[in-house]
């Protein structure tokens, strides 16, 4: 009978706090009917919980009744198990094929970021500005900005390395910065990609996903260096001017593992600095309400522009109903986009960063340019100021 089944001690080992305890009863009172009447529960509940931890074990490649101990680490899971027996039926030997499991890797990659934040130095409190107004929120978009991209300019039209790109943005954050209403509220939306290569393949200059090369300036740690110095600028420029600032690190296809670490880093740097919010979500997409004002955020490289209305209203459903002017900002595409539908107005963002030979030899071409967007929380869009990288180019 299924209430007389029994379980393997070793199953503890994948075992959660509560599949433990539900475990430790069966063994001890010797069925999971026995367990149910000292715990006071139903047995069916017991074997389901713990037919579901055998069934975890064994995607680990641990199974007893089906002669499998031999496991995977974690990150992984088996493939296939091989088992040869003897003539008196017993295992004389056995493969196992394991494969990643990347739902897990990724889980454990978030896992180490977090904890390696843990480590690193705090910031201070900056001092407070004066004179600034509650209702405005000045919005500060980039997106695709691909630092540590190499192109030459003969081939692209301009030329792109990482000296270039610190230059460009820094100086076009403190120009918008300076140019903007002095609002209370900042929020610096970077949409993604703003690394060129994500660092997951082995440290190798190539796209996370489908592994196609990239060309790119210097060794992936030296990029690391400069995003990071690059961005702790602009999150100072911005708590120079601005009351509150609230930053987004959002995914993109080109820096799938980078944005999870520059959330984590960003959170930890900023923890003692109660001005700065950085979002916290592991969806890509985010949203923000400034009053009567939904802002929505996606990179774009998951769903179609025309498919994001209805799609945000499905996630932010709460945010969607207390707001009456929805605005939904998105990049990917490299050129400029926006569109009014029914209810909300979707914006695709142009980037500042130059071509590569990639989209260069495919003929893509676009301007260049980054803004700065200031929201009423009444009124909404009240205010746009645009920069373009020739304003910042060395003479």
């Amino acid at each position: 009978m299924a209430t007389t089944r029994q379980y393997d001690e070793r199953l503890k080992e994948f075992a959660g706090a509560r599949e433990a305890e539900l475990l430790k009863a069966v063994i001890e009172h010797g069925s999971p009917s026995a367990a149910g009447k000292a715990l006071g529960l139903h047995h069916s509940s017991i074997i389901r919980t713990l037919d579901s931890l055998e069934l975890r074990a064994a995607k680990m490649g641990f199974s007893p009744r089906h002669d499998m101990t031999k496991t995977v680490p974690d990150g992984f899971v088996v493939k296939g198990v091989s088992t040869y027996y003897d003539d008196e039926g017993k295992p004389r030997g056995q493969w196992v094929k394991s494969a990643v499991n990347a739902e897990r890797q990724a889980e454990i990659f978030r896992e180490a970021c977090a904890a390696m934040a843990e480590t690193l130095p705090r910031v201070k409190p900056a001092p407070l500005p004066a004179g600034t107004s509650d209702a405005l929120c000045n919005l500060y978009t980039f997106t695709d900005y691909h630092l540590g991209m190499l192109a030459w300019g003969k081939e692209t039209g301009a030329d792109w390395d990482l000296k270039i790109a610190e230059r460009t943005l820094v100086s076009a954050f403190a120009h918008m910065i300076d140019a903007a209403p002095k609002a209370s509220t900042a929020f610096i939306a970077q949409l993604g990609d703003f690394l060129h290569s994500d660092g997951s393949g082995g440290m190798l200059p190539v796209t996370p996903l489908h592994s196609n090369i990239l060309d790119q300036d210097g060794r992936y740690s030296k990029i690391v260096g400069v995003a990071i110095r690059v961005l702790r600028r602009i999150v100072d420029f911005a708590l120079e001017r601005h009351q509150k600032v609230v930053v987004l690190m959002a995914e993109g296809n080109h820096d799938l593992s980078s944005s999870v670490w520059l959330r984590a880093m960003f959170r930890a740097l900023y923890e003692n600095e109660p001005r700065v919010t950085v979002i916290d979500s592991e969806s890509p997409y985010y949203a923000w309400q400034h009053g009567t004002n939904m802002l929505g955020f996606h990179h774009g490289h998951l769903t179609r522009k025309e498919s994001m209305p209805l799609l945000f209203a499905s996630k932010f459903p709460a945010m969607w109903g207390a707001t009456t002017k929805r605005v939904i900002h998105t990049g990917h595409q490299h050129h400029k986009d926006e569109k009014e539908h029914n209810g909300v107005t979707v914006v695709q963002h142009r980037t500042l960063a130059a071509n590569d030979a990639h989209s260069a030899r495919h003929g893509y071409v676009s301007e260049r340019s980054a803004q700065a967007i200031t929201y009423h929380a009444q009124y909404g869009e009240v205010a746009r100021n645009t920069v373009v990288p020739e304003m910042f180019e060395a003479a």
